[in-house]
């Protein structure tokens, strides 16, 4: 297990590399000028010249990224051109709130995304398999602003039990986690209901029941388990899309996290910021692959990484 982290460590550094490269041109390929929008539609020629200066962006292209890419191994992302702040501390700020949505969206995904895949695969082409995955998919189906606008106007404004919004306290995380963890709970339950139906056909299953084992144990133990390596897998793209991708729950429900951030600082052509947000979801995405390759070989003890 530690030769094959290794190995996927080191894989991992060209592909952080090439996400440097392709965000940093990016970036400048946008049209907009950051010193431009930073002095104003009134700014003189001289004004703008220095901000540029400042900035270093009046550098030719590869000295630009040299000293970005040499910053970068050093642990420094930069400053941002908007706050003059720290770019990892911005990041840190916000992340914090992004991870919160994300973990608390996540539970309501595996709570009804597992529940209602179990409950499909085993009561296959009945009632409760067909409601159970036709809201599989009206959840995967419903667009996230929507059903965010929905969850605010049922909840915060008509009942009044929740906040619209805002990471103050814990309820704030209440009706976005919902929203965002009902796309999820869609792909993982249609998910778990596929991979449990191929291991319920298994001969191994069969003879389980044969000896007299309870059904709740053949489904838990003999069922559930093989089925959740397809599960996993699922589970952890989710997780990294609503890492990087909770741009549209954070907007609706005013929440200061990454997606929100980044959107705002596309906007605002903050180069450091941009490039320090899509990187920091990059690394994530790599840990959350190792993490679920990890869990593999704890679900299955045939899984042996050499």
């Amino acid at each position: 297990m530690r030769a094959y982290l290794t190995r996927r460590l080191l894989i991992a550094v060209p592909t952080l590399l090439a996400v440097t490269v392709l965000i940093f041109v990016a970036m400048r390929v946008i049209p907009g000028d950051p010193a431009v929008l930073l002095a104003g539609d009134f700014a003189t020629p001289e004004t703008v010249a220095a901000l540029r200066a400042k900035w270093g962006l009046d550098r030719p292209l590869p000295v630009q990224y040299v000293v970005f890419f040499r910053n970068l191994v050093r642990g420094d992302l930069g400053a941002s051109i908007v706050s003059d702040l720290p770019v990892l501390e911005e990041i840190a700020q916000r992340f914090r709130v992004t991870l919160l949505l994300a973990l608390s969206a996540m539970l309501v995904a595996l709570a009804i995304g597992l529940t209602g895949g179990i409950v499909a695969a085993t009561r296959a082409y009945t009632v409760w398999d067909y409601a159970s995955m036709t809201a599989a998919l009206v959840g995967v189906s419903t667009p996230i602003f929507w059903s965010g606008m929905l969850l605010i106007l049922v909840f915060a404004v008509r009942l009044g039990w929740l906040p619209s919004g805002g990471a103050g306290t814990w309820q704030g995380y209440v009706l976005p986690a919902c929203s965002l963890g009902f796309f999820a709970a869609g792909v993982i339950a249609r998910q778990t209901r596929s991979a449990m139906l191929d291991v319920l056909r298994q001969d191994y299953v069969r003879t389980a029941r044969a000896k007299g084992v309870a059904e709740p144990r053949v489904n838990a133990y003999h069922a559930l388990r093989n089925a959740l390596i397809p599960v996993v897998t699922i589970v952890g793209l989710e997780f990294g899309r609503m890492l990087g991708g909770a741009v549209l729950t954070e907007t609706v429900f005013s929440l200061p996290g990454l997606g929100s951030f980044l959107i705002i600082s596309i906007g605002k052509r903050d180069y450091p910021v941009v490039q320090g947000i899509v990187l920091w979801i990059a690394l994530a995405f790599v840990v959350i692959n190792m993490l679920v390759d990890i869990l593999y070989a704890a679900l299955d003890p045939r899984i042996r990484y050499a």
